[in-house]
């Protein structure tokens, strides 16, 4: 695709689009966030649960290993998926002052121009 006008491309059409894109998929995440952290903390204790009934089950030593590392990988599951909804819930009010401080801004240009 060639640029007749020699404009620059850029990822985002604007500031505006931007904010209205990260608003509109802002729960989304957030959410997804909540469900794969529940998720990861059920799956979390039945591999403890596993763990600790090794002898009752009649574990060998590879599977009691690889329940380790699954316990591990799920373990580091949740602190990822709890820091990134500490992250979430922490910018969403700020986008969102920054989006209302935008509408203000845009606003008042119009106004400035109507007159």
């Amino acid at each position: 695709m060639g640029n007749e006008k020699g404009e620059k491309l850029y990822p985002v059409k604007s500031l505006h689009d931007f904010l209205f894109e990260l608003d509109r998929e802002w729960s989304k995440f957030r959410n997804g966030t909540l469900i794969s952290l529940i998720s990861s903390g059920v799956m979390f204790l039945v591999v403890l649960l596993l763990i600790l009934g090794t002898r009752r089950l009649h574990l060998g030593l590879v599977e009691f290993i690889f329940l380790i590392f699954a316990g591990a990988f799920l373990a580091y599951s949740i602190y990822a998926m709890y820091s990134q909804y500490r992250f979430f819930n922490k910018w969403e009010r700020r986008v969102g002052l920054l989006i209302h401080l935008e509408e203000e801004i845009i606003a008042k240009r119009l106004d400035e121009t109507r007159s």
